[in-house]
């Protein structure tokens, strides 16, 4: 019986050709390479390796191919004898256990361990068989062979009787040797084998020889020419091919390695998992954790600000706020967010709009008419508000005045200033007690003029260009836009759709306003009384207040290019000398009455654009009493005196405008409404503030905090370079 020693012996032999328990291989066993005689040396030996012999006979020289016996050898010994049994009469197929072979007529094969073997037919060297393939490569010479149905056949009889020789040693808890197979099996397979001799039937029942006694080396045996070969790529599309889906799938998992396969299994597990969902149908179990940390306070420290919540303000904030109060701080956050609206062009900028160092360069240059409405430019918004005194809340009160107006224009672009709240949704209070479309719709298109809101550029574009529209198509042919305007009203609405048209064609020079703009400064004109003012129809003798809005149309005629007869204004001038008083420091509504603060705002404003000087002493004398004697109060609120008076100081300037402005801005921010519908408009307060209700407040408040930009001073040059 054959022992797991014998199993190593043979298979050290066959892949080595060494020493096999001291018995050395009988001559003519070869191993590829290698010659008869080569010594094997231990390797835990530690005598000093022989010298090789270069000019050994049985040695290849480099580059000559050698040459090897065929495959399996006979061994002719009595040690192998004892361990094969008598192989040389029964042939080469009669080897037990793990080393059992078959010749065959393609050539022979034979096992080693679980690793099917055969023979090279052209180098005669050993070569794998791969099973599934049933193809086999020559490590030596690179040749590829596939193996005939025949030869397959032997192969799988080959592994069967290796498996039931190993299910044969597990039964019996021991090492059983596989029987070979008779010679009908062998004889099956095309092989001729022949009859035992006698001497070898007593060789096989003789006794083992010693070991040292040497051993005859049996006859040689022809050997069958073996088949044509087939080549083996064929062979292998065909398998790979020819296979199923389920073969596939089983090698692709054999040859994946297990981590892999793991980490697909437990994702996709988790996965699953995860999709289930337990219903918790606990309630009122709820944690509320608050997310907001304070940083203590401690007497006598200082309180520390987070950095992340710091603000950039492009414009200035009062210096009376305090950043450190929450609903303050609050507030100034949506105020500057308010004031960048004006600032913002959703659409493309006007192709028409001057180079920004051009503009630039106008507002420094020195005063002129044409250069007075420069400033509107809302490029140049945040460093002509933050110079002349604005703030972040008077921006945001003026965009929000802006807003509300939007808001309650009518469908066909007016305003009126006794029903503007027409419109559904709309409960605000405080309609106008005067019926004149034309004067609401052109003092609200005032503010949108004076903030850079055209009808061709700007946020407001469409709600302006709707109003020049309506005003346009009520115009007549002699330039009258008093339209259906009522009472007293006639000319103050003239005068005021007069500017209108006159700065929306000098801030955008639209041919299409030409005209018209001309129309209406010729009825101006036309309308003026022989002794030089303008009241409520044309050639009425003047008074103070309707001759303000007529000078002022005339003075934005003149910044649009448009023509002015200069005697008209020498006439005006001569009308302001017949109700002034005190030299000119004061001045009176119409001839004969006492002078008033409301009407010597409006004279000042007059007398700058008609010629007068800083220098001018009754304007110094005029503008300190206004300042000192009538300052902006609460308890005495007149949008129409603030209106005028704030443009008058402003172009004065110094310690008189400082003072003002501080007052004029924190009260009408003050003012304004927050909440409602009416949010972002002015509660009428004055004693002629009633008849013109809140679109009228709302329009000359907007005006009023638009003081920064809305046109140039006239005795000082503001420089933005």
């Amino acid at each position: 019986m054959a022992s797991s020693a014998h199993h190593d012996s043979s298979l050290q032999d066959v892949l080595s050709a060494g020493h096999v328990d001291g018995v050395k291989p009988p001559p003519g066993r070869y191993v590829r390479g290698l010659p008869p005689e080569l010594p094997v040396i231990d390797l835990l030996s530690e005598t000093p390796l022989p010298p090789l012999d270069d000019d050994a006979p049985d040695r290849p020289r480099h580059g000559t191919p050698a040459t090897y016996p065929s495959f399996p050898y006979a061994p002719s010994d009595e040690r192998f004898s004892s361990f094969y049994g008598d192989s040389r009469d029964a042939g080469p197929s009669d080897v037990p256990g793990d080393a059992q072979s078959t010749q065959l007529a393609g050539g022979t094969l034979w096992l080693v361990g679980d690793v099917l073997m055969c023979g090279c037919p052209d180098c005669g060297a050993p070569m794998t068989v791969r099973l599934w393939l049933m193809v086999a490569d020559c490590w030596q010479c690179g040749t590829s062979i596939e193996l005939t149905e025949e030869q397959e056949q032997e192969a799988r009889r080959l592994l069967q009787r290796r498996d039931a020789a190993q299910s044969g040693r597990s039964a019996t808890n021991g090492t059983a040797v596989l029987p070979p197979p008779g010679r009908e099996q062998i004889a099956s397979a095309g092989v001729a084998v022949p009859k035992p001799s006698p001497s070898a039937s007593h060789a096989a029942s003789a006794p083992s020889t010693p070991r040292d006694a040497p051993a005859a080396r049996p006859p040689a045996r022809p050997r069958p020419a073996p088949p044509a070969l087939r080549p083996a790529a064929p062979r292998i599309r065909r398998a790979t091919a020819t296979r199923s889906a389920s073969a596939r799938i089983h090698d692709m998992f054999k040859l994946t390695p297990a981590w892999l396969v793991s980490l697909v299994f437990h994702m996709v597990l988790l996965t699953l998992l995860a999709l289930f969902e337990i219903p918790d149908d606990r309630q009122d179990r709820t944690i509320l954790l608050s997310a907001s940390v304070q940083t203590p306070r401690h007497e006598g420290g200082e309180v520390i600000i987070d950095p992340s919540d710091d603000v950039h303000f492009d414009l200035p904030l009062p210096a009376s706020v305090d950043m450190t109060d929450e609903p303050v701080r609050e507030a100034m956050i949506l105020a500057d967010q308010d004031a960048r609206e004006l600032r913002v062009d959703p659409d493309t900028p006007n192709p028409l709009r001057p180079d920004l160092e051009r503009v630039k360069e106008q507002i420094g240059a020195p005063t002129g008419a044409r250069q007075a409405l420069a400033a509107r430019d809302p490029r140049v918004r945040v460093e002509l508000v933050s110079q002349e005194g604005g703030t972040t809340l008077t921006e945001a009160a003026v965009a929000r005045g802006l807003r509300w107006m939007a808001r309650h224009q009518n469908g066909d672009g007016s305003w009126s200033l006794h029903a503007f709240n027409r419109s559904r949704e709309c409960n605000c209070g405080n309609v106008g007690g005067v019926v004149s479309d034309a004067a609401g719709t052109s003092l609200v298109l005032l503010p949108f003029l004076g903030a850079g809101q055209t009808h061709l550029s700007g946020r407001y574009k469409d709600t302006v260009a709707r109003g020049l529209r309506w005003m346009l198509d009520q115009q007549k042919e002699d330039g009258d836009l008093r339209g259906n305007s009522q009472g007293n009203t006639g000319m103050y609405a003239h005068g005021q759709a007069t500017i209108v048209l006159c700065e929306a064609y000098a801030m955008e020079g639209d041919e299409a306003l030409r005209d018209a703009a001309q129309k209406a400064v010729d009825f101006i004109v036309a309308a003026q009384h022989i002794e030089g003012g303008w009241r409520y129809s044309p050639g009425q003798p003047g008074d103070t207040s309707v001759l303000g809005w007529q000078l002022m149309a005339l003075q934005s005629a003149r910044a649009a290019g448009l023509n002015v007869p200069p005697e008209t204004l020498e006439l005006a001038d001569q009308y302001l000398d017949s109700v002034q008083h005190n030299g000119g420091a004061r001045y009176s509504y119409i001839r004969g009455q006492n002078p008033t603060h409301v009407m010597t705002a409006e004279a000042m404003l007059c007398r700058m654009y008609l010629g007068w000087t800083g220098n001018e002493p009754a304007l110094i004398e005029g503008m300190s009493w206004l300042g000192d004697e009538h300052p902006p109060s609460r308890d005495d609120a007149n949008i129409y005196y603030w209106y005028y008076a704030t443009q008058a100081m402003h172009h004065v300037g110094g310690p008189e405008w400082e003072k003002w402005n501080l007052k004029m801005r924190s009260l009408l921010v003050q003012l304004q409404e927050t909440a409602g519908h009416e949010a972002g408009s002015w509660t009428p307060r004055g004693a002629h503030d009633p008849a013109g209700g809140r679109l009228y407040t709302t329009a000359l408040a907007t005006c009023t905090l638009e003081v920064y930009y809305r046109h140039l001073p006239i005795f000082r040059r503001i420089d933005l370079k």
